[in-house]
């Protein structure tokens, strides 16, 4: 009983022993002893010619608009165009009650007539008078009096030239030719319409081919507009592209017309692109995007866009260095394109966070990681299967503890 007792004693105290020790013994797992690094993917800052390209909004309008007035008060005889019809310059769109006119223009020229007539009897008279004089039958004054009479007839036919012109002119106004080639409005006259000079417009007649597009563009961009209007009037290259709304491809033209000055209300100064239109693509008083081509921006340092940063003391991205440290590091927006962004502020080699930014935390160490390498790891573990590990889904197993089999 005694000895019983000891061996109870011996076993309580082997296993008191056994707690002391599991407790006091170092420990030897590697595992984490708090919240992971957090993980990041890094992009390398190189240094690439952009293009750089401005997206406006435009207007289009046609490089000459011309309202037909009559040029004469008369009654509008004929009408030769329809609306919206395409007319060429020179062509003949109305013509006018020329009766009257034409009675003018036949008056002048017989009054013409007869003052060319009386005109060569006044050359007569003065060759007479000086032959005369010649042998002493008439006085000098006589020869004088014919010279003036003979001038004063040549003035007078000069007179009834010059007014038989005009009077051709005020009946060639009688026939309204198109001024430019275009396609004509909405006609605001008919047969038997009295029009006035400067206050009837008989119809609008715009240029579509070629056409223009107007623009504005920010002061701050004044000088490299400058020099893309010097490189198109070089090359006449295709500098700017036109997409009308709901449209699936864009026109090209090139720009040929900066204005003279800022607009002090808005910042921004004026352009206006030319267009070939052909296919009357491009209308006038239609809303367009247009997209400017200033050139390229040499050796650029260009950033994906989700890299950034937004705070309200500007924008910055987060740079780690070797040490896998994250810098906070600020920088300027110099130009958007597309996903990505050339800033100021960075220098070439230099990795930026492009994902996992939102657990970063300025100046703290972080884990880089390769962008679908840790999915692809799992994927793969998880197929591995450990060697000398239980089929736990094989009810014949005999290690498995669930086999109703098993004493």
């Amino acid at each position: 009983m005694k000895i019983k007792s000891i061996a109870w004693s011996v076993g309580v105290l082997a296993v008191f022993s056994g707690l002391v020790a599991y407790r006091l013994w170092p420990k030897t797992d590697d595992g984490p002893k708090g919240a992971p690094d957090p993980a990041v993917s890094l992009q390398q800052v190189q240094p690439k010619d952009v293009a750089f390209n401005l997206s406006l909004n435009g207007a289009v309008s046609s490089i000459r608009t011309v309202d037909v007035h009559a040029q004469v008060t008369n009654v509008v005889k004929q009408v030769l165009v329809h609306e919206g019809q395409f007319v060429s310059q020179g062509q003949v769109l109305f013509t006018l009650d020329d009766r009257s006119d034409r009675a003018n223009v036949e008056k002048l020229k017989a009054q013409l007539m007869r003052d060319k007539a009386l005109a060569l009897d006044q050359e007569r008279q003065f060759q007479r008078a000086q032959e005369l004089k010649s042998k002493n039958f008439v006085s000098q004054g006589s020869v004088d009096t014919s010279l003036s009479l003979r001038d004063a007839q040549l003035g007078t036919v000069k007179s009834d030239e010059s007014a038989l012109e005009a009077a051709l002119i005020a009946l060639d106004f009688d026939t309204i030719r198109a001024p430019i080639s275009g396609r004509t409005g909405i006609i605001n006259v008919f047969p038997g319409t009295l029009v006035v000079p400067q206050t009837t417009s008989l119809v609008t007649v715009t240029q579509l081919d070629p056409i223009s597009v107007m623009f504005s563009v920010p002061e701050s961009y004044l000088s490299k507009l400058q020099q893309a209007l010097v490189n198109a009037k070089k090359s006449n290259a295709s500098d700017v592209q036109a997409k009308i709304p709901n449209a699936e491809q864009s026109v090209s033209g090139h720009l040929y017309f900066v204005d003279n000055m800022v607009d002090p209300n808005s910042g921004t100064i004026r352009a206006k692109a030319e267009f070939n239109n052909s296919k009357d693509a491009l209308w006038p008083g239609q809303f367009v995007q247009a997209t400017l081509n200033l050139g390229a921006l040499k050796d650029a340092l260009a950033i994906p866009s989700k890299a950034v940063v937004n705070s309200p003391n500007g924008k910055f991205v987060y740079v780690v260095g070797e040490d896998q440290i994250a810098i906070q590091t600020p920088i300027k927006q110099v130009y958007l394109f597309g996903e990505e962004m050339v800033v100021e502020g960075l220098k070439a080699g230099d990795q930026v966070v492009t994902d996992g930014k939102q657990n970063v935390r300025p100046n703290a160490k972080v884990r880089v990681v390769t962008p679908g390498a840790g999915k692809s790891s799992a994927n793969k573990d998880a197929s591995a299967k450990p060697p000398n590990q239980p089929n736990l889904s094989n009810p014949s197993n005999p290690s498995n503890p669930s086999n109703p089999s098993k004493p």
